[in-house]
């Protein structure tokens, strides 16, 4: 049975797909209300609660001028124009400190197989989160679209040696607060992750993208000095085990497209528009 969370979060994605796909219209605030079957004053009011602006304004941040904007940007950034009007809480997030720590071979190779895995669900502004955590940070979280049993499934799959127990720690309590407004509360958050080194490097490089932004493939390629690389990129940016946290969802094409996301292009989209709400709201 859905929660009322996933409800109001379904009734925004399938508006954020119907101005995905209508954006060069400007689609009215009553044309969307209608296609979502409900009324243009609670559909106002919904949004506004979920994203913190106006759909007017959230279809701003959404449309594909506004990304090529932002990757055109090559002085004073839009984030820095942010934090100027003193918007201290996402310069607090910006400048947090993730640790980054790899698996060692052994835990790569044998799948967790001395791990000790802590899991839990948990609500997001974009739906239904498993998170799971070691003694050392978080190595996984996923939306959990297709229910708690398919999502422990799918963890099990990335640890099928690790041992197993549903317990909500401080660990995954640090990470959530991403989700919440004060992000002055955010403590340290840490990162245990199962990939390549190169795939670490990818995912490091993700985490310097500040919220609010977005890059392409290729840029973050040049970060890591192979700008030939952007093809590995692709893959090593599709394979994040950490969904939201590690900002793969900031990732675009050089075109300026939302282009594909493992859990949904509406719901990168939906992120993108949320961060920037925030940022630029």
């Amino acid at each position: 049975m859905e929660t009322q969370t996933e409800i109001n979060y379904n009734r925004i994605a399938e508006a954020i797909d119907f101005y995905r796909t209508h954006f060069k219209e400007q689609p009215r605030l009553e044309e969307v209300a209608e296609h979502v079957h409900i009324s243009p004053f609670h559909f106002q009011r919904m949004f506004k609660e979920w994203a913190g602006v106006t759909p007017k304004q959230f279809l701003q941040y959404l449309s594909l001028e506004h990304a090529k904007g932002m990757l055109k940007e090559t002085q004073a950034s839009l984030f820095d124009a942010a934090i100027e009007t003193g918007l201290s809480g996402t310069g607090r997030l910006h400048d947090l400190f993730i640790k980054v720590e790899g698996m060692t071979p052994g835990e790569y190779k044998n799948g967790g197989e001395q791990l000790h895995i802590h899991y839990s669900f948990a609500e997001s502004p974009f739906g239904t989160l498993i998170v799971a955590s070691t003694n050392k940070g978080i190595c996984y979280m996923a939306f959990a679209d297709q229910g708690q049993d398919a999502a422990l499934a799918e963890l099990k799959k990335s640890f099928p040696r690790a041992g197993y127990q549903q317990l909500t720690d401080q660990i995954q309590q640090n990470a959530l607060f991403i989700f919440n407004q004060d992000w002055n509360r955010l403590a340290e958050i840490k990162l245990h992750l199962k990939g390549t080194p190169f795939q670490l490097k990818v995912w490091e490089t993700l985490l310097k993208i500040p919220m609010g932004e977005v890059s392409t493939y290729t840029k973050v390629a040049g970060k890591l000095n192979n700008p030939k690389a952007s093809r590995a990129v692709g893959s090593a940016v599709a394979g994040n085990p950490v969904a939201f946290l590690i900002p793969c969802h900031r990732v675009i094409k050089a075109t300026g497209e939302i282009g594909q996301y493992h859990w949904g292009s509406t719901r990168k989209s939906a992120m993108i528009g949320w961060e920037a709400a925030r940022v630029f709201g």
